[in-house]
Order: structure tokens, then sequence, then C-alpha cells
């Protein structure tokens, strides 16, 4: 048995650590080197000034609770340790070849995963310090992280973890078994809320989910659990003018420093459904390119079913369902029937279609109180409208209004700004009121330069490190955002192809979004596609 470092540093009882190691063979960890010479802080390695403040606060205490004798044995500990057992060579460290506070996370590019494997050159190579296990080969090495009995691995579980190494002597080969562990948590729990330390370090042992040090923890991995950004780290509004109709969602208040990402500003429980991408129109400005002429890529009555459902039971709190011309599907009814039983649901359409047997459908939908239908309108007249939209699209939509406020559906209205409209904002904003559409309902968009408009030079150029994500799904697969739900048009807001569930495209997004962040810190904005 081997134990490779960092002793008693995440509990209250660090004396009650020693007696368990007789017969264990170990190595120092930076926290068993800190302690064993008196320094002032753990040598953890972090560099955030969040994750030094909780790291400097269990050092703390783990130093004053070491007896004099247990950190003079932890003195004399060995750094590494090497064993050839039947042929095959097994390096022991605590953080990694490099340094023993290095990090050796999974989701490390393939050359630092060389570059640790290349410093070691055993067959086998085992570490711990990030506390989260896992195994592999790279180049011809199995590398282990062998996980820590002393903390949860921010999986969800209150187990720890360690790993039993398995060498076949005769051909010189090893594998390698995760186990998890448990044990009395609540105990250990209790234990530490009876010493006084602070409940973000308890309820970690309670729940498995860490609420302290994640800076440290790279993008794939801190998307994988439940916490994802210090609280103080999460933006309270995006802009002057808000992200949208529907108020900016609170922060939790838990009592703890961490936040989960998905529901905060930064990335809102809306989820987006195109149900098509064919249109009666062709807009100049058209971010997906939908047209009478566009591929149709329906995405059905029963797989829409199937996201509604997951939107509810992954906590989404908005539905926002978008084309092509919605209207255009044959069983958009019964999608908008279905959607708003159960969510708040807001569709987005032209206003043109609602004639013959469609208004007769559309009729099903009145006065439902958890549906809004939302239109567009680009002037306050005619040609500014039409200048975009097509001849005579603005009388028909003005006609679709009138429909929609005589069966009593709560309108909203979007206008995307043009060289040709600019000066018409406040005039429609009073033609509209008018008409039953108050002024909260009414909103300005820009142009972006994507789909038909990806030469425009009056439109703006957006990417997913400048948007808020807006998780949006297309019978092609998920997507950063609605502006980006077209494939051909914008192959770079893809999250992923295919079917993937709700919660696996959350994770996907998450694990982008701290990407693009770490790359130069900052948050995106957000861009008003809906009010």
């Amino acid at each position: 048995m081997f134990c490779l470092g960092d002793l008693g540093g995440f509990g209250a009882e660090c004396d009650a650590i020693w007696p368990l190691l007789d017969g264990v063979e170990c190595i120092a960890g930076n926290y068993d080197v800190a302690i064993g010479r008196g320094d002032p802080d753990c040598g953890c390695g972090y560099s955030d000034e969040r994750d030094n403040h909780y790291a400097q606060l269990i050092y703390d205490y783990t130093r004053a609770a070491t007896s004099p004798a247990f950190a003079a044995w932890m003195r004399e500990l060995p750094l590494e340790r090497r064993e050839m057992v039947g042929g095959v060579d097994v390096h022991m460290v605590h953080g990694s070849p490099l340094a023993i506070n290095d990090f050796l996370w999974e989701s490390l590019d393939e050359e630092e995963l060389e570059m640790r494997v290349v410093a070691s050159g055993a067959d086998v190579l085992l570490c711990t310090h990030t506390g989260i296990p896992w195994q592999g080969n790279v180049a011809g090495t199995l590398v282990v992280n062998v996980g820590t009995v002393g903390r949860p691995a921010n999986d969800g579980r209150t187990e720890t973890w360690y790993a039993v190494l398995d060498l076949d002597l005769d051909a010189g080969e090893a594998r390698a078994q995760l186990v998890p562990v448990t044990y009395e948590w609540r105990t250990q729990a209790a234990s530490m809320r009876g010493a006084g330390l602070p409940e973000a370090f308890v309820e970690t042992i309670e729940t498995g989910w860490w609420t302290t040090c994640l800076e440290v923890v790279p993008p794939r991995e801190r998307a994988r659990g439940r916490f994802q950004l210090y609280r103080a780290a999460v933006p309270t509004k995006f802009g002057d003018d808000g992200i949208g109709w529907a108020d900016i969602p609170a922060l939790p208040n838990g009592g703890r420093p961490v936040v989960e990402l998905f529901g905060t500003a930064a990335f809102r429980p809306r989820l987006w459904i195109y149900t098509n991408f064919h249109c009666n129109l062709a807009c100049d400005y058209c971010v997906v390119a939908s047209s009478p002429r566009a591929r149709r890529r329906s995405i059905g009555l029963e797989r829409f079913e199937q996201l509604v459902d997951e939107a509810v039971a992954e906590g989404f709190r908005e539905l926002y369902v978008t084309g092509g011309e919605p209207f255009l599907e044959p069983d958009i009814v019964a999608m908008l029937e279905y959607a708003s039983d159960r969510l708040p649901t807001v569709v987005l359409t032209n206003a043109m279609v609602f004639t013959g047997r469609r208004a007769r459908e559309l009729e099903r939908l009145a006065s439902r109180e958890r549906l809004v239908v939302q239109t567009s309108l680009d002037g306050a007249r005619p040609e500014t409208h039409d200048a975009w939209r097509g001849a005579g699209s603005w009388r028909r939509a003005m006609d679709g209004v009138a429909v929609a406020r005589r069966l009593g559906l709560r309108l909203r209205v979007a206008m995307t700004e043009t060289p040709d409209n600019r000066t018409e904002v406040e005039e429609l904003r009073v033609m509209l009121e008018r008409v039953g559409v108050d002024a909260e309902d009414f909103a300005v968009r820009p142009l972006v330069r994507r789909g038909f408009a990806a030469t425009e030079a009056a439109a703006i150029e957006v990417d997913d490190a400048l948007l808020a994500p807006e998780l949006t799904v297309t019978v092609d697969g998920v997507h950063w955002h609605p502006i980006g739900g077209d494939l051909r048009s914008s192959p770079d807001m893809l999250v992923a192809p295919g079917r993937p569930s709700l919660s696996l495209a959350k994770q996907l997004v998450v694990e982008r979004f701290l990407a693009l962040r770490q790359a130069d810190g900052s948050m995106p904005e957000s861009f008003r596609c809906a009010v």
C-alpha cells in the first residue's frame, strides 16, 4: 500500500491520520512539505486569489492542528518513489514528474501529457494532487491519477477514490482499477463543522461537489461538476438595456461562494428550438438564410415534444420556437400547445400566414397565458420594412398582428435596425402602442453579418466569444446561439452534431464558455435576439 501525499489536508482531525499510515509507504505531497517546514502557505499551485483564499483557510487550520511530532515525520518523507516490479517500472509522484504541485489533468493536451511522461520515463506513472481520478495510455505509458481518500472527486458522490494496480509479471504489463470508498461521511462532516471549518468545505463532504478552489480546474473537468464560477465572477447584467424581455435570473442564495453557470445571466435557462428552416420570405438580413428554397430541416412533432420534456427536466424556464417560418409546419399548433402547457413559450413568426386553415387552427391558441407571439416589423411604414423583407410584407404583417390581437394572443415585436429604419424607432414604438403592443414588448436588434447578411457592411460581427450562450437545437445538432443555428452559415456555432441529450449539451456549452473565458478572462455579451 502506498500513499502519494497530502496527509490530513481536508479534515478536522489531522493527527488522527498518522496512526492509519502504519505499514503504508508514503511520499510527501506539497501539503506535507509545507507543514513539515512550517511554511506560511500550502504551495498548492493556485493562481486565482479566490482559490488561494480558501486554500489558506484550510491550510492555516491544518498547520495549527498538526502536532510537531507528525510534522517532523512528514519532513522525512521522500518526494517520489520508484519501484521495478517484475520488469514493470512504476513511478510514484504527488503532482507530476515536473513539480510536486503540478496539476496532471486528464484534459491536458497531448503535448503537455507527453512532456510529463517523458520526464518520468516509467512504464507506469502514478499521481494525485488534482483530486479527480482518471487513467489513460499516454505515449505507451499508463498514467493513473489514483484519486484521494480525503475529499470527494467533484462528481456528486460522497464516496472517495483510490486505485488498485494489477501487474502482470509474466507479460510485463500493468492495469489499473479506480475504486470508490464508502465511508462515514456524515461523521466526517460533523467533525469538520464542530471544529468551526467553513461550511463551503463541509458541503463538499456532504454533497460530493466542490465549492472551493474551482478556478484552477480546467474547463472540461469543471463542466462535469455542479458549480463552475465563483459568485463574485458572475455578471448581474449585460450592457445598459438588459438581455431580454424576461428579468435576469437572480443568483441562488445558497450561502455558498460558487454557483452553476447555467441559470445565470451568463447562460440563461432559455432553450431555442428551430422547428424548420424554410420560409415564405427571404429577408436580406436573415442570419440562418431561410427562404422558400431553403432545405426544410423540419424537426417534427415527436422530437419537439421530447425536447420540451427534456427542457423541463433539465431546469429550462423559457422556450423559444423559431424557424424558418414556424407556422409553415403542419404540426406547429400542436407543438405550441404541448410546449406552453409545460413552459412559458415564445414563437417567432413573420405573422404573414395567419389566413385560411392556419387562421382557424390558430384559434386553438387563443388566450393561452404562457404563450407569446413575437413578430418582426422593420419600420413604421411599408417602404422601410419592405426594402429588406419583400414587397407587401409590411401590410400582411400588420394584418397578422390584428389577427393575433383579436384572438387575445400576447404580442411582442422586434425591429432589426437597418440603414433605412434607424430614424423610425420612436415612431414605430408609438404606432405599436396604438395597436396594443406595450413599450416593454418592443425591442430593437442590430444587423448581424451572417447568413444572407454575410457581406452587409452595416452589420456587426459576432462569434461565440462575444455572445452569451443560449442553447439552440436544430435537426442538425445543438448550437451556441440562435444566431448560429444554420450549419452552413455558422459552422463555428455548432456545439455538437446529431441528437445529444440536453444534459450533455449544457455540459458542452459550459466547457466551451469556460475555455473562452480562460483565454482572456472576459465575459461574453448578450445579443438581444428576442426581447
